[in-house]
């Protein structure tokens, strides 16, 4: 029972669209490993319980000192369990933009432009609204619009329209710019992750949580099995036809240089012997820098930290368990937009999202009293990190070094991101809340306001890149997905993106999981 046909690592987004389009072939063996557990409970499928989390669904991971964050460690939470980060994001649906994957096939990841990866994107997604040009209706990952919104979410769009910054239902139509509410992953109220969308039970497909990837087998320079740790237990599954490392944007590189492949100086300061030089794994780390802004109001519209937001929550509780109705079906980040903050760009280049609550330090410190939030976000970043090794032990942390703010011109972006959120909060109808502003400061003041985001600003959850896609010899995949210098493995997830999509990440990991599927059957045919 420990030799199969293709053994996925991670059950995460990507993982579980290829791991399950593979299973559809029921003469096909087909072997998931996933460091965390199922995922299979209350909290998680929740969508509002997204404060409330088991910790054991986070790798909770934190950067090193940042100097472009003023010397401040960020906090970088990946999902842990089947579903992976799916299983504990907002749930929204945002493919990014036409550009950003015409961008992929400019840089030599032939295959891979917007109109090859539409029905990829179509074929996964099953929207409520039906099928069209632009979206599938029948995919196993379920696409809904959201049924309760805060009326502050509303005003917050309605607010961006006075303004005339465009209203858009549709993110993932035929133009991103613009406002309005998400769509999310949810089906009958409930959050769906892709493990819940992909991961059927099946005779062929097996699913083993708690299990602990220490390395890839290399054999010959073949990729033939995966090295485990159950508990106290090692063993080591044997793979016919190949390995898929789906471990996400920290996890696959941190695998990858385990395993013998990266950077060959850093892999023998480590102790681990060389099986392929590739020194691009783990560069090339790119993620959305972030800045959230609260403000507080008088309203009890809004989720909030009081005796009747108390009563308010409790009673929605109730309501969710019985009906999976109402506002626990929130994402939180129910309103946004995208919107292009000088002339001339390509597409848009701040992304908002509207929060009807006060959140400070990713929701993990107590707010009192009722408001909302707002966070603009840098969608093309120039600037790039790394993820390196902190020790040989499989356990430990990788070393993350986003370096934000590390280049100026992101810094200039966000600040006019900055700039137009305060202007929408304005003008009614938000303005007609009478917010009051929890973090005032001069905006035309550029030292001031930059010294404010620095001291504020952190990742709003899409780190990507670390295991390139190119057509060049120095990528670490190629555009099948194939890993360079090693046979049958293939990576498969947000590290292979050889640019941030203009948007958030899930639905894109999940394309590539289903492009990947693809390439495997061919090469395996």
């Amino acid at each position: 029972m420990n030799e199969f046909d293709v053994i996925v690592i991670g059950g995460g987004s990507a993982g579980s669209a290829v791991a399950g389009r593979l299973a559809e072939n029921a003469s096909r063996t087909v072997c998931v490993v996933e460091a965390g557990g199922t995922n299979d409970n209350f909290r998680i499928k929740t969508p509002g319980m997204l404060a409330f989390l088991p910790k054991n669904a986070n790798w909770a991971f934190e950067t090193v000192p940042q100097k472009g964050l003023n010397g401040r460690i960020g906090y970088q939470p990946r999902g842990r369990g089947l579903g992976g980060s799916s299983a504990i994001n907002a749930m929204l649906y945002v493919r990014g933009n036409r550009f950003d994957y015409d961008q992929w096939a400019s840089l030599g990841c032939t295959g891979w432009s917007y109109d090859d990866v539409l029905p990829y994107f179509k074929r996964s997604e099953g929207n409520e609204r039906g099928g069209d040009a632009f979206h599938g209706a029948d995919g196993p990952l379920s696409v809904v619009d959201q049924h309760w919104p805060n009326p502050g979410s509303r005003a917050f769009v309605a607010s961006a329209e006075a303004l005339q910054l465009g209203a858009n239902p549709d993110f993932n139509g035929a133009t991103q710019d613009g406002f309005g509410l998400y769509q999310v992953t949810q089906k009958g109220g409930e959050r769906w992750s892709a493990a819940r969308a992909y991961l059927s039970p099946r005779p062929n497909l097996t699913v083993k949580t708690g299990a602990l990837v220490e390395r890839i087998v290399i054999e010959n320079g073949r990729a033939t099995g995966v090295a485990v740790r159950i508990g106290d237990r090692r063993e080591v599954l044997r793979a016919r036809g190949g390995v898929v490392l789906s471990a996400g944007a920290f996890g696959s590189p941190q695998i990858l240089m385990l395993s013998g492949i990266g950077p060959a100086a850093h892999l023998k300061d480590n102790g681990i012997e060389v099986q392929a030089d590739s020194p691009a794994v783990g560069e090339d780390l790119q993620d959305h820098i972030d800045y959230v802004h609260g403000w507080k109001t008088q309203s009890k519209d809004f989720v909030g930290d009081s005796l009747a937001g108390s009563w308010k929550m409790l009673r929605a509780i109730a309501e969710h368990r019985v009906k999976r109705t109402g506002m626990m079906t929130t994402p939180f980040a129910e309103g946004g937009g995208f919107w292009r903050s000088q002339p001339g760009l390509p597409a848009a280049d701040v992304q908002y999202h509207f929060v009807p609550a006060m959140l400070e330090d990713h929701g993990r410190e107590k707010v009192s009293g009722h408001g909302f939030s707002i966070h603009a976000c840098v969608l093309r970043p120039e600037s790039r990190g790394t993820v390196r090794l902190g020790s040989s032990d499989p356990a430990a942390p990788p070393v993350i070094d986003p370096n934000f703010l590390s280049d100026d011109r992101d810094m200039a972006t966000l600040r006019r991101g900055v700039r137009m959120m305060h202007r929408i909060v304005e003008v009614p109808p938000l303005a007609n809340y009478n917010p009051e502003n929890r973090h005032p400061v001069d905006l035309e003041d550029d030292a001031a306001l930059d010294q404010l985001i620095r001291n504020r600003a952190d990742t709003v959850y899409h780190p990507v890149g670390t295991c390139r896609m190119g057509g060049d010899e120095g990528s670490v995949v190629d555009p099948t997905l194939q890993a360079r210098g090693v046979r049958g493995l293939w990576v498969a997830d947000a590290s292979v993106m050889p640019r941030l999509v203009s948007g958030n990440t899930n639905a894109p990991s999940i394309m590539i999981g289903e492009r990947c599927a693809d390439f495997i059957k061919t090469a395996l045919a």
